[in-house]
C-alpha cells in the first residue's frame, strides 16, 4: 500500500501529488483493474502469449530498422 507521510509545513495539493505519482510508479490501480473480475487462466495465458508475440514483433521491426 502506498504511504505518504506530510512534512513541516507540506501543502495538501503536494501531498497528494506525492500520493498519485507513488501509486502510480508501484501501478496499484493497474493491477486493481486487472484483478476486477476473475481471469480463468486460458485468458490469463492467452493474454501473456499475445503480449510476448507483440513484443518479439516490436524487436525485430526494430532490428530490421537498425541494420537494414
Amino acid at each position: 500500500m502506498a504511504r505518504v507521510v506530510a512534512e513541516e509545513g507540506e501543502s495538501l495539493d503536494s501531498l497528494m501529488r506525492r500520493f498519485n505519482k507513488k501509486v502510480q510508479n508501484e501501478r496499484i490501480l493497474s493491477e486493481i483493474r486487472r484483478r476486477r473480475f476473475y481471469e480463468p487462466p486460458t485468458i490469463l495465458r492467452k493474454r501473456r502469449k499475445a503480449a510476448k508475440l507483440r513484443k518479439s514483433r516490436r524487436t525485430t521491426m526494430r532490428s530490421m530498422q537498425r541494420y537494414g
